[in-house]
């Protein structure tokens, strides 16, 4: 199979199962996880210097790796996570977070225009189809403000085809088992937990939502491909990593390849 982690319960049941037994607050403390974190915070800082006292709503915020840092630093952060195990995880941490059980395509929660600044770093991966996706990202438009941004991570094709195709050799048996198109593009079913998308897929749901790109960028680069060597790095190496891979994740030739695109956008 394509990807490691297929079943056979209802989507959101299998999403709930995995999370409990994954350790999601432990995923953004290793180096390849890092990267991806270190990138979207810096760019999340960077928006919120145009804001006054902002809002900040982080819709799957998970265990809170962003939420909470964001609360500790003084903001105004609401989060919204469907995994029980993950919310009493964030809960227990003692921030200031507002968090509450809920789905990223029903922020009824919420009126319009409510937020600042909204965080989608996990619904897009693992809502599978595109109705589902254009749902949430609705949903998260409708409550933002005006001149308020949201920030989508996505989940790459080729990455998946390269690693757990190619590199795991799985790629036969998933193009005997309809798992991936005759153009290489990752088809999920609905009972899967991962969908993958290409930058086509990406465009398509900015369009269609009608929001405004800011900038797309490559939240991670190459790290998932070289986890080895980039933890076997002593420190002063891997803080030049970091600051090679800050001064080139948006060059346009690094997106597809990426394991996790970051789109940001505005009404």
């Amino acid at each position: 199979m394509i990807y490691h982690y297929l079943g056979d319960f209802m989507n959101e049941e299998n999403l709930i199962t995995y999370y409990n037994k994954f350790n999601e607050d432990k995923r953004l403390t290793h180096r390849h996880g890092i990267v991806e974190y270190v990138t979207a915070m810096k760019y999340i800082h960077d928006l919120l210097k145009k804001y006054k006292n902002p809002k900040i709503l982080d819709v799957g915020a998970g265990t809170g790796r962003y939420s909470v840092t964001l609360a500790n630093e003084g903001y105004d952060v609401t989060a919204i996570e469907l995994v029980k195990h993950n919310l009493m995880t964030l809960k227990s941490k003692n921030s200031t977070v507002k968090a509450h059980l809920g789905n990223a395509t029903n922020l009824s929660l919420f009126k319009d225009n409510s937020f600042d600044v909204v965080l989608l770093f996990g619904p897009l991966y693992h809502l599978i189809n595109k109705e589902d996706k254009l749902k949430a990202i609705i949903e998260a438009k409708r409550v933002l403000k005006k001149d308020g941004v949201i920030l989508i991570s996505y989940y790459m094709n080729e990455y998946a085809i390269i690693t757990h195709g190619f590199k795991d050799n799985n790629i036969l048996d998933a193009i005997k088992n309809n798992e991936i198109d005759e153009n290489f593009h990752v088809t999920p079913k609905e009972t899967d937990l991962y969908s993958m998308v290409r930058l086509e897929d990406i465009n398509e749901l900015k369009d269609l939502s009608e929001l405004n790109r800011i900038k797309i960028l490559s939240q991670d680069g190459p790290s998932d491909y070289i986890r080895r060597v980039i933890n076997k790095m002593d420190e002063k190496t891997f803080n030049t990593y970091i600051k090679y891979h800050l001064s080139t994740c948006e060059r346009p030739e690094l997106l597809g390849a990426s394991s996790h695109v970051l789109d940001i956008l505005k009404k």
